[in-house]
């Protein structure tokens, strides 16, 4: 694990769970920095959400840090947008920086007021105790219904770091991000450079990912580059290497899935167009029949072509081969011959692999990661805010 240059970090827990365990914490560059960020589209916005636009607005993409809490979305509430000012004011003094250099990100339960006496109260502890080393702490402290911490690496040249962490197991279906990412790199990059890079890297990594369908009021993908390395890259070179940290991302938190056992990647081949494409797959993707199936290794590829079906994508079901764990479970439209057995152990691995194939003149090729639906998924939901 080679971290990026220039970046310190803390978590410290605040009260703002119920239980004993961190829950603020934050990512400090050492000066003011190009910064970028993407977030829900959801048209129910989390003060955070609101107030880290508005902050990277101002500053014309720079940013000094992220200051993040779990616990509490800081969503739909009475003073949000107070006590998401609060908090970012109250860490700008603490670190010397300028309020709008701070920014914003909650997550936990939506409708409960925050009280931002208790991240006032932390951040003197917080900022005392940041370190270069303290990446871990960070990536613990974000995590609500994560059975484990996701963070992914990569380098250039072995000259260029960057390290990504993020939080997110249900609520999950992207448009424009889902759930919450922070990305530091030592690279000399422009922020317009690394808005361009971010947005071309989301599209086929976090935007093609899906849990339950649903799209969180708070989602934020941001990354801050320190440009302590003083080692500019090409935008190809940057671009491939932060789409290689997102996509371990996004695969991490398929596979944590809320009470998941299996990821799922679904690949969809010979639609006219990538979106079409994409559509296709997410609705298969999101198909309760479909997770359950898989969840039980049950290889039934009905289920499939029928979520495929109603993806309001036009497509011939005679044009259509479906392979399952990569045996031919139906062609034509129609079943194929093989062994259920087989494939039911296949079932039974991690990971499963559907492949939808539609013979035609299209060229374009999907991918989309999901997980299976298990009870653990009801248990967890059922009783969240409890």
């Amino acid at each position: 694990m080679n971290l990026p240059l220039g970046f310190r970090y803390a978590a410290t827990y605040a009260g703002i769970r119920k239980v004993a365990k961190d829950d603020v914490a934050l990512i400090v560059c050492d000066t003011a920095a190009p910064a970028a960020a993407v977030f829900t589209q959801n048209q129910v916005v989390a003060a955070p959400v609101t107030l880290a636009r508005k902050n990277l607005r101002t500053t014309r993409g720079r940013a000094r840090a992220w200051l993040i809490n779990a616990g509490n979305a800081n969503c739909a509430t009475r003073t949000g947008d107070k006590v998401a000012a609060t908090c970012v004011e109250a860490a700008a003094k603490a670190l010397g920086a300028k309020p709008a250099e701070i920014l914003p990100a909650s997550t936990g339960v939506i409708g409960v007021e925050m009280d931002a006496r208790k991240v006032v109260k932390a951040l003197p502890k917080l900022v005392a105790s940041l370190a270069a080393d303290q990446f871990d702490a960070v990536a613990h402290a974000i995590m609500t219904t994560d059975t484990r911490v996701k963070t992914a690496f990569a380098q250039i040249n072995g000259q260029v770091s960057l390290a990504g962490m993020a939080k997110g197991s249900g609520m999950i279906q992207p448009n424009m991000a889902t759930t919450l990412g922070f990305v530091t790199t030592d690279a000399v990059v422009s922020p317009a450079e690394l808005q361009t890079a971010l947005k071309n890297a989301i599209a086929s990594t976090f935007n093609c990912l899906t849990v339950d369908g649903d799209t969180s009021t708070n989602d934020t993908v941001s990354v801050i580059a320190s440009r302590a390395s003083g080692v500019r890259v090409s935008a190809a070179a940057f671009e491939m290497a932060l789409t290689k940290v997102l996509e371990s991302l996004a695969k991490q938190i398929a596979a944590d899935g809320e009470g998941a056992r299996k990821l799922i990647t679904i690949d969809v081949e010979g639609a006219a167009t990538l979106e079409a494409g994409r559509k296709i797959a997410r609705s298969i993707a999101n198909s309760p029949l479909v997770k359950t199936a898989v969840a039980g290794s049950d290889p039934n590829w009905g289920r499939i072509i029928c979520a495929a079906g109603y993806a309001g994508i036009p497509f011939k079901p005679s044009d259509v081969d479906i392979y399952m764990q990569g045996l031919l479970v139906c062609q034509g439209g129609l079943a194929a011959k093989f062994s259920e057995k087989k494939l039911t152990q296949l079932l039974d691995q991690p990971e499963c692999s559907i492949r939808l194939v539609i013979k035609g003149k299209g060229r374009a090729k999907a991918r989309i990661w999901t997980c299976d639906f298990t009870e653990g998924y009801i248990r967890i939901n059922g009783s969240y805010r409890t």
